[in-house]
């Protein structure tokens, strides 16, 4: 979530990795062993659960978490939680990482030790007061001063039990006060509205009459205002304390007057000590990030340096290409580039420029994509962003059933229970691997064809590099498919949003289990078993030595390796896509009635689309794929049948160059899956039309625009875009800035490879050690993109570094957006203070 400021937008981002804990003290009785849990929290908030580790003093959880930050918070935080047998939830210890802080453990695994959870120390929210001190004049005629204490608000206090009703108890403390006076409780609401003023004496007159003895006059630099906030409780334990402040009465200055909104503290401890280590320790790595982005304009040069990428020859010269070779790992470049290009369109051409590029260095087809390199990681990232939904359908059923069943699959000897069979466990294994191969090689048709055309490119560059090797133009493909999208998935579900935890201990096995049997059939190796180190694993392969196992993956990545640029004579067989009854409208008839509606059994593969009598019987007519020009829905308006809703009518049309053939479908869902298969099938043939008629062609004229020529051109737009499955929330604007911001934290590699084309240009002896790392084709042309890529960065560096000094000029501490007692704020005040723009 963004939040806007003055046209630059701000985005929170945070990344975590929950690792393990260690040491958690034990529970006090017969049982020592703890069913424990961690969650995470922004401040109090809850935002993630991990899963309960049972019986278990140092449990591990190995579970990661995203999310996009949309308020502001001054703590991350990370509870453990233990279970009891009652099924009650009591906290260990906590871990609170100041936001200030993050940035000291960015991208490490950190332990760090478990405190102790104080109901005194768990604050959030923030409170605004106005104080103001006067003059009164007493009935003597004496002067003394007053401070009118006014409570206006309060925004963002925790909900506790599930409730929040504040109020706010206020005192004037001094070497001599006791005074304290309250609001009006504010129910069901962490936002209260009290605006309530209280007055205090802050001075008295020397002489007081009813006691007759002199008082002396307190220096108003000795007092002190605090505000508490407390819940009220209908409970015996009394009222929770949510948090105060402690406002100094020398706040008010010589207008006697302060208006501010303050951060809630928490309760000292009195000066008592801390224990810090009996608790235990949980450790973490925290990827925090936080984006401050531009209107549009301000990327231009940046985003079309990257953009026109793939143009570039050789392409290990362009922007895209530098971005990984620049950065500590190649995934920190491909997540921002992949986004880029999905978002622009413009993913295919670079990811083929760069892969043609690698396969040409590939000296062995079986090594081929096989490394960490930009390409690999890349196309990682495109399948995970445009995969998922591909991935929800062919397997999340699946994999649910596995992490509920429990069923028995350990086929090591070693690790079998003595309660378990291994014949029973062999069983129940290749029969969850049977059905999960099933699922993907009949999966091909739903493949997103983003993914469809980088795998025909992949197809083609490797089967042109390695001539010889026919089973090249598979690995090509499978080396992702199988072993980067599929078999990960399975290992993990996890990290690609199949399961919401990771799996426990025995399921997990069962998982790998799996997925390592499925990489293996993906791979077609030309030895199975001896791509096995472990014999039981080797022995369990046998089950899968069938012809018919590697027809099926063939088949299947032919068919996502095709679709991109439909080749008939690439797939010898026909396969199968979709099947089933719908009705037709009869052809080449003038005169229309419901006698020309037919029921036809209707058939799709991926050479052509057929409609039977009924099913089993020869075709009665046939349409060539690269005969399919559009696929779009018919206005309902088009045919008027008796006895049907509106909501009833799906009707879409298959537009061939001579006429169009017109389709109902049983219901929606139906209609959509046949419009997409037969869009997805045609979308790049060479012919397919720009516009279409909405409606029919009847008695005469198209019912949608009265022209009366049938080969009229169509008056409107045809459908366009990536599928409706892949639905992609990329900020063009956002990724462009993290671009900029991996650029300018990498600039000095930058500058190194700069001198190193240049050292390469004028000489041609060994290579420097420094300047060995990158990967330079052509180092005029390298130069002359860095040259481009530094002077972007600087402008925009420029710009960032003027937007910050005119927000800090604008800025007021103790305003509500920038409350008193926000140490974030204040240290990155220090740190923008101190640091200076980047020449070179």
């Amino acid at each position: 979530m963004a939040v806007e400021e003055e046209g630059l937008r701000v985005f929170q981002s945070v990344k975590i990795k929950i690792g393990e804990a260690k040491n958690i003290p034990p529970y006090p009785g017969p049982n020592r062993m703890r069913d424990c849990y961690c969650t995470v929290n922004l401040d109090q908030e809850e935002v993630f659960r991990t899963k309960i580790i049972e019986k278990s003093l140092c449990p591990f959880y190995g579970e990661d978490f995203y999310c996009e930050i949309p308020r502001s918070f001054r703590h991350l935080s990370f509870y453990i939680f233990d279970r009891d047998v009652f099924r009650r939830d009591s906290s260990i210890g906590k871990v609170a990482v100041k936001k200030e802080d993050l940035q000291r453990y960015h991208g490490k695994d950190t332990w760090f030790p478990l405190r102790h959870v104080s109901a005194d120390s768990e604050v959030q929210g923030k409170v605004h007061i106005e104080l103001r001190l006067s003059e009164v004049i007493t009935d003597s005629g004496v002067v003394c001063h007053k401070l009118a204490t006014r409570v206006l608000e309060c925004q963002g206090l925790p909900i506790v039990n599930g409730q929040c009703d504040p109020y706010a108890a206020v005192s004037l403390l001094g070497p001599s006060r006791s005074e304290a006076k309250k609001t009006k409780v504010k129910r069901k609401t962490n936002n209260p509205q009290f605006d309530e003023t209280f007055y205090f004496e802050v001075t008295r007159p020397l002489s007081h009459t009813k006691r007759q003895f002199d008082v002396e006059e307190e220096g108003v630099d000795k007092l002190a205002l605090r505000v508490d906030l407390w819940n009220a409780s209908n409970l015996k334990f009394g009222d929770e304390f949510l948090g105060g402040v402690r406002v100094p009465l020398r706040a008010l200055g010589q207008a006697g007057v302060h208006d501010a909104w303050y951060f809630l503290q928490p309760r000292d401890n009195g000066g008592k000590p801390v224990k810090v280590d009996e608790l235990g320790s949980l450790r973490l790595n925290i990827v925090y990030t936080e984006d401050h982005v531009f209107p549009s304009d301000h990327y231009g040069p940046l985003r079309d340096l990257m953009l026109t990428s793939a143009n570039v020859k050789p392409v290990s010269a362009s922007a895209a290409h530098i971005l990984g070779e620049v950065c500590r790992e190649k995934q920190e470049a491909a997540i921002p580039l992949v986004r880029l290009f999905l978002h622009y369109g413009n993913i295919l051409p670079f990811l083929s420029a760069v892969a043609h590029a690698e396969v040409n260095r590939t000296q062995d087809p079986n090594t081929i994509f096989r490394g960490n390199s930009l390409t690999s990681k890349c196309i990682d990232e495109t399948m995970k962003l445009a995969g998922n939904h591909y991935l929800q359908v062919t397997l999340r059923s699946m994999i649910d059933e596995i992490c509920t069943d429990h069923k028995p699959c350990e086929i090591d000897p070693v690790k079998l229970k003595e309660s378990e069979n291994l014949e029973t466990n062999r069983e129940n294994l290749r029969q969850y691997v049977d059905r999960i191969f099933n699922m993907i090689t009949t999966s091909g048709v739903r493949c997103p064809t983003v993914m469809c055309d980088i795998f025909f490119s992949l197809r083609e560059s490797a089967a042109t590099r390695f001539e010889v090797d026919q089973d090249v133009r598979y690995t090509a493909v499978s080396s992702f498919i199988f072993l980067r999208f599929f078999a990960p998935a399975i290992l993990s579900p996890n990290l690609f949003q199949l399961r919401p935890h990771h799996p426990d201990p025995a399921t997990s096995r069962t998982l790998t289990l799996i997925s390592k049997t499925i990489q293996t059939l993906g791979s077609l190796a030309k030895s199975k078993s001896a791509s096995f180190k472990e014999t039981y694993m080797a022995a369990f392969y046998d089950y899968f030595n069938e012809q018919k196992y590697g027809d099926a993956v063939k088949n299947f990545l032919d068919l996502i390796s095709s679709s991109g640029r439909w080749n008939q004579k690439s797939i010898e067989t026909p396969i199968m896509l979709k099947e089933g009854f719908m009705i037709k409208r009869a052809q080449g008839r003038n005169r229309f009635g419901m006698k020309n509606f037919k029921k036809r059994w209707f058939r799709l593969t991926n050479h052509e689309f057929t409609y039977h009598k009924t099913k089993g019987e020869g075709a009665l007519c046939r349409i060539p794929i690269e005969n399919i020009l559009a696929v779009e829905r018919l206005e309902e308006e088009s045919f008027k049948m008796k006895n049907m809703s509106p909501w009833m009518f799906q009707m879409f049309q298959v537009i061939q160059p001579e006429r169009a053939l017109y389709i109902q479908a049983n219901n929606c869902v139906e209609a959509r899956d046949w419009i997409d298969i037969l869009t997805k099938v045609s979308q790049c043939n060479r012919k397919r039309l720009s516009t279409y008629h909405p409606s029919a062609y009847l008695n005469g004229h198209w019912l949608c625009c009265k022209m009366s020529a049938d080969t009229e051109p169509g008056c409107t737009p045809c459908t366009g875009g990536l599928p409706a499955n892949i639905q992609l929330d990329v900020d063009g604007d956002r990724e462009a800035e993290r671009i900029y911001c991996l650029f300018s934290t990498y600039m000095d590699k930058l500058v190194n490879m700069q001198e190193a084309c240049g050292s390469r240009s004028v000489y041609d002896g060994p290579e420097q050690e420094e300047y060995s790392c990158f990967l330079i084709d052509d180092p005029r042309e390298t130069y002359k993109t860095l040259r481009v890529i530094i002077s972007s960065v600087q402008t925009l560096e420029q710009q960032h570094t003027k937007y910050k000094r005119d927000m800090f000029r604008k800025t007021k501490i103790g305003s509500q957006d920038h409350p008193i007692g926000d140490k974030s704020f204040q240290c990155y005040i220090h740190q923008q203070s101190e640091s200076s723009t980047y020449s070179i």
